[in-house]
C-alpha cells in the first residue's frame, strides 16, 4: 500500500505548516479548512485506519491525541473546540490514517454550526 499524505508529511516528503510535533504525533493546519480554525492531530504511526482501531490498539496514543487537541485548542481557540474523527468513506473519511480534526473559531458563521 502506498504511503498516505500524512506519512509523507511526517517524513517531510510533502511540506506542511507544522504546529506541534513530538515522538508520537504531528499537528498541522488542514489544507481545506471547514472552520475558521481547522487543525489536524495525526499519530505518526500508520497502523490504525480509524479511531476505533486506535482505541482498541493503543488507548494511550488515543489519549495523547486528545490531549494534544486540547493543547492546540487552548493556543488557537481559547480552549473551545470540536473534536471530530471521521470513520469510513461514507462518514467523510478520505485518508485512512487515523487523525483528529480540531475545529474552532466562530463556528456560527461556518457550515458546522448545526452539527
Amino acid at each position: 500500500m502506498a504511503d498516505s499524505i500524512f506519512t509523507k508529511i511526517i517524513n517531510r516528503e510533502i511540506p506542511s505548516e507544522i504546529l506541534f510535533e513530538d515522538d508520537r504525533v504531528i499537528a498541522i493546519r488542514d489544507i481545506n479548512p471547514q472552520a475558521p480554525v481547522h487543525l489536524l492531530v495525526v499519530p505518526k504511526t500508520a497502523a490504525y485506519a480509524n479511531v476505533s482501531e486506535l482505541a482498541q490498539g493503543d488507548a494511550e496514543l488515543l489519549a495523547h491525541v486528545v490531549a494534544m487537541a486540547q493543547q492546540l485548542a487552548n493556543e488557537h481557540t481559547g480552549g473551545q473546540y470540536r473534536l471530530i474523527f471521521n470513520t469510513g468513506a461514507e462518514a467523510g473519511q478520505t485518508i485512512f490514517h487515523v487523525h483528529a480534526h480540531v475545529l474552532g473559531g466562530d463556528l456560527e458563521e461556518g457550515t458546522l454550526a448545526a452539527i
